[in-house]
């Protein structure tokens, strides 16, 4: 469905894309992950047109995404970063507005305004102005906005930032119903717990280059570890901290060890030598490891830097 090949883009000195290739199919739910600054504001600006490469090609069903084929960016929805709503309109008068740009006339206009605002629960404070909205209603209309031309691909610029955590989840569902209707999706995101949820496939970006790209198991696989084992790190702990460096990676944080064995150094072994220093099994939780380790592994940086 969508096509980039070889997309770079530069500001003067800056390269924030260099060389990024992807497939999207129709119906994905695609998550762009990576922390601020990696290039995903500027992949969604590229596909939607409003900015053109240095290099390399952008498509969709066949058709080049440019700011001169305005014929294919009419498949596109765009939710951008920063709300782009009329503040002093009311919610029903800007969704009038943007629909009428996407060439939306009379009662279909109307019923597709009406069917917009129930499925985001702004009905019953359609007249009033947006600049009297919560950032979760802001950003609950903003989304609608870029849906009513009903269009092939949304394009979800880090939409949520800004929402509280019950905003959040009614954006997540409905973004989650429409997905599962059909819908294509591309979510750039800094947070791995919406990745995690929300994406069938994700790409880790940063510093404009694409590290990663595969299925939330496929990415978790290319890590040499496959469990994390956290225990208090204390003086009890220390002589079987101080074992455990030549078989795995160990880390120290906020009196807290995390521990991630070799791919060779099985639990049941980790457990015969914490047992044999006395251990009690409570002090250890084990979990699977995390996008955000993934990322630290591939990059040497944090998610949030």
């Amino acid at each position: 469905m969508l096509s980039l090949r070889s997309v770079t883009k530069r500001y003067g000195a800056l390269t924030a894309l260099d060389g990024i290739s992807l497939d999207l199919t129709r119906g994905e739910f695609f998550g762009l992950l990576g922390p601020n600054g990696a290039g995903k504001s500027t992949t969604m600006s590229l596909i939607a047109g409003l900015r053109a490469p240095d290099s390399g090609t952008l498509t969709l069903d066949g058709q080049p995404l440019t700011a001169a084929h305005s014929a294919a960016r009419l498949s596109l929805g765009l939710v951008p970063q920063h709300v782009a709503l009329y503040p002093d309109l009311s919610a029903d008068q800007n969704l009038r507005i943007f629909g009428e740009l996407y060439g939306l006339r009379g009662a279909d206009l109307r019923a597709r305004i009406d069917a917009a605002l129930e499925a985001v629960q702004l009905a019953d404070r359609r007249r009033e102005p947006v600049k009297n909205f919560s950032g979760g209603m802001a950003r609950r209309l903003n989304l609608v906005a870029a849906l009513l031309h009903r269009p092939k691909l949304l394009l979800c610029d880090e939409p949520t930032v800004g929402v509280d955590p019950q905003s959040r989840n009614a954006l997540f569902e409905y973004l989650e119903r429409l997905n599962r209707e059909g819908l294509t999706v591309i979510y750039s995101t800094h947070y791995m717990e919406e990745a995690t949820r929300l994406c069938s496939r994700i790409g880790i970006i940063d510093h404009g280059k694409l590290h990663a790209l595969g299925t939330l198991d496929e990415l978790l696989a290319r890590l040499p570890f496959e469990e994390e084992i956290r225990f208090p790190a204390t003086s009890t702990t220390a002589p079987l901290a101080a074992q455990l460096s030549s078989r795995g990676e160990l880390t120290t944080e906020n009196d807290t060890h995390r521990f991630r064995p070799h791919l060779d150094f099985k639990l049941s072994a980790f457990f015969a030598l914490a047992e044999s220093h006395a251990l009690p099994g409570r002090l250890f939780t084990s979990q699977r490891p995390t996008l955000e380790a993934l990322f630290l592994h591939l990059t040497g940086r944090t998610l949030r830097e």
